[in-house]
């Protein structure tokens, strides 16, 4: 059984996973604080010697811990994003570890999503975003996140880490892309004003299950065959923009969850 540490094990994609690959692997964990009832290595991933010790006899990595805003301030970004992100990939490779999947974010390719908007989330609606897209990040989190994709290219082709990016697309706490939580406020704050019926929409196109992102890494701890590889996190939803092609034929990743498309179209 594979050992992996997650780092941000805490958060809500963290969560997820936990519960989703508990019977699969050894999991371990890294946390910025100490978490009541997680058993975890605590310390700031901008700090490399602290961390080093949680790495230590592990196979993989997936690292999720992040500032995870979208508007989160240039410094923070630079601590956690550039930082500490470059510091998992040198404490990857001091201690061995063979992959390392790495949470970045559909907001590295967000310019595409924001110039679309409302028509983009309708089906048929034409738009299609594949890895061959040029980057276009809607904010400094998006950079931060196409920064991340680079040095895990440059760790895969220099070191020999086996490189897994996942542009994650909505991962709900109550994994529900109806839940009026989500749906029944403005809207995400970084896009033009939508409808209640259109932010439906937005969510039946960029939801991704907790179920569904568990089968997505448990493909790529799997996929001992790739070396480097850039996949989008996202169910099979009715108004999907974001290709799932090299993700299945990679990885074998085929979702099994789908958002509901009863009323919107």
């Amino acid at each position: 059984m594979k050992t992996v540490l997650i780092t941000g094990a805490e958060g809500n994609i963290g969560g997820g996973l936990r519960r989703n690959l508990a019977n699969s692997y050894s999991l371990r964990y890294l946390t910025r604080e100490p978490v009541p009832g997680l058993e975890s290595t605590a310390a700031d991933i901008a700090d490399l010697d602290a961390i080093l010790p949680a790495f230590r006899d592990v196979d993989a990595v997936i690292h999720l811990a992040a500032s995870a805003t979208v508007d989160a301030a240039w410094k923070d970004v630079l601590h956690n994003n550039i930082e500490g992100l470059v510091n998992i990939f040198e404490a990857s490779r001091q201690a061995g570890v063979k992959q390392v999947v790495f949470s970045s974010s559909n907001h590295a390719v967000g310019g595409y999503e924001a110039d679309g908007v409302p028509e983009i989330y309708r089906r048929g609606s034409g738009v299609m975003v594949g890895i061959d897209a040029p980057l276009r990040p809607d904010s400094f989190y998006g950079i931060s996140k196409a920064f991340g994709e680079a040095v895990g290219r440059y760790y895969s082709e220099k070191h020999g880490l086996r490189v897994y990016c996942l542009r994650i697309g909505s991962v709900l706490p109550d994994d529900d892309p109806r839940s009026e939580a989500i749906t029944g406020g403005p809207g995400p704050f970084w896009l033009p004003p939508m409808t209640p019926v259109q932010r439906l929409r937005r969510y039946a196109a960029t939801w991704l299950s907790h179920a569904d992102l568990a089968r997505l890494v448990d493909a790529c701890l799997r996929a001992e065959h790739i070396a480097f590889g850039i996949y989008y996190g996202v169910s099979d939803n009715p108004f999907r923009f974001w290709t799932l092609d090299n993700a299945r034929a990679d990885l074998g990743y085929w979702p099994q969850d789908a958002a509901s498309a009863e009323g919107l179209e």
